[in-house]
């Protein structure tokens, strides 16, 4: 679909509105685009009320909508429920399928809601399935480092193939993509909302019935409070879905707001580091501390970019996430230079392997976003540059997923 399309069709409502239900996504990014030059027509107005109408109120979907959220919020505290239910070491249990509470159900919310065909609903089942089969046969080696990567990594592969639900299979579509990434920043703000509130319901709900001499402290938060923890992202995702406009301009607002906070704090760390006579070299919980600083400002530069590359962004906000990106350059080149002396004077495990690869891909991302943002500053692209960057290198995360959830237990014997 391009602007000519529109042009050329622009005096046919049936075209356009064959157009705009075979991919509303890219219909409202090049319509938005077009509409400056177009404001004098009637039936470009008309389009533009239509695809920015905000309503007032909240939707609550239809009493179809309404009945699978709550299926899929019950499935989700079942699953949660399963070591009580089944008499399953709690340990065990969840250390391993933490992620099977809730990806899954989102996944099939997804497949439902963008009609999947059953190739893909068989695709992203079979996935599903060899991750639940490969994590619970998994040997229980007490002080197996694969199985604890393999438990972590195993969490992003299902994020991932709930992105491909997300984006319906469609492998090419940056937009979607960065939606995905948008969706996944809303739904922290909505998913925040509902735990505050939640807890202020709970609070108050021990604390009244305390007084009337029930303690059910323990009872409430072994059942009750798991199944509504288990709710919060499916409740948090059909809100978001329904209603954008929840969160649709406090997630702009938070991108804006942190990313300068977060680009002085990490100079501001970075200077303190100097002085502080610690040093990620020689000390292995630092350089964990290290890395998980790294994959946080990652996660805020993506959030960003998500957020607002569809907007018309201030040179300032520009020269931010710039600076955020090469700034964080430096803190992955450190990370890695310590990575990489930690193997050179003790040799490989699981642990520095997997820091290592997941360095390195992060380092290529970040030079290719850098480049993309310098590009937007001397005015030879705009921002949906940084965003193909961003969305084309997704799936390599994806693959690297695979190789330390599944392979890496292979290599290193389980160890």
């Amino acid at each position: 679909m391009t602007q000519d399309e529109i042009l050329s069709h622009l005096n046919d409502p049936g075209k356009l509105e064959k157009m705009y239900r075979s991919d509303k996504v890219n219909f409202k990014r090049i319509f938005r685009a077009l509409y400056p030059e177009l404001k004098s027509n009637s039936l470009a107005d008309f389009w533009n009320e239509r695809l920015n109408y905000e309503s007032d109120e909240i939707n609550w979907g239809t009493g179809r909508e309404l009945l699978l959220v709550i299926i899929a919020s019950l499935a989700a505290g079942l699953i949660a429920k399963l070591p009580a239910i089944l008499s399953i070491n709690e340990e065990f249990f969840y250390t391993r399928n933490i992620g099977f509470i809730v990806f899954p159900i989102l996944t099939v919310y997804f497949s439902w809601k963008n009609k999947l065909s059953a190739g893909k609903i068989a695709f992203i089942a079979g996935l599903t399935l060899a991750g639940l089969i490969f994590i619970n046969s998994f040997p229980d080696i007490k002080t197996s480092d694969t199985l604890t990567l393999s438990c972590i990594h195993l969490a992003l592969f299902l994020w991932s193939v709930l992105g491909f639900a997300f984006v319906a299979g469609y492998r090419n579509s940056e937009e979607k993509r960065l939606n995905f990434l948008k969706y996944n920043g809303d739904l922290v703000v909505m998913a925040a909302l509902i735990l505050i509130a939640g807890g202020i319901m709970s609070a108050i709900t021990v604390g009244l019935f305390s007084l009337i001499g029930f303690n059910i402290e323990e009872f409430y938060f072994k059942n009750i409070g798991i199944l509504g923890l288990a709710a919060v992202p499916v409740v948090g995702t059909y809100l978001t879905q329904t209603n954008p406009q929840l969160v649709g301009k406090v997630s702009p607002v938070i991108a804006k707001l942190f990313s300068p906070l977060v680009l002085v704090m990490l100079v501001v760390y970075l200077t303190a580091i100097v002085y502080s006579g610690k040093d990620p070299y020689n000390d292995r919980e630092f350089l964990m501390m290290f890395n998980a600083l790294l994959i946080g400002v990652m996660a805020i530069i993506f959030f960003s970019v998500a957020e607002t590359s569809k907007t018309t962004k201030s040179n300032a906000e520009v020269w931010v996430l710039f600076l955020l990106s090469a700034v964080t350059i430096i803190v992955n080149g450190v990370a890695l230079s310590a990575i990489l002396f930690r193997i050179s004077e003790w040799g490989f495990t699981p642990n520095r392997a997997a820091v290592l690869g997941g360095n390195v891909l992060i380092l290529i991302n970040l030079l290719l976003i850098t480049v993309q943002l310098f590009r937007v500053l001397s005015k030879k692209t705009d921002l949906s540059g940084v965003g193909k960057a961003i969305a084309f290198y997704l799936p390599v995360y994806f693959l690297w997923t695979i190789i330390v959830t599944f392979i890496f237990p292979l290599i290193f014997g389980f160890k």
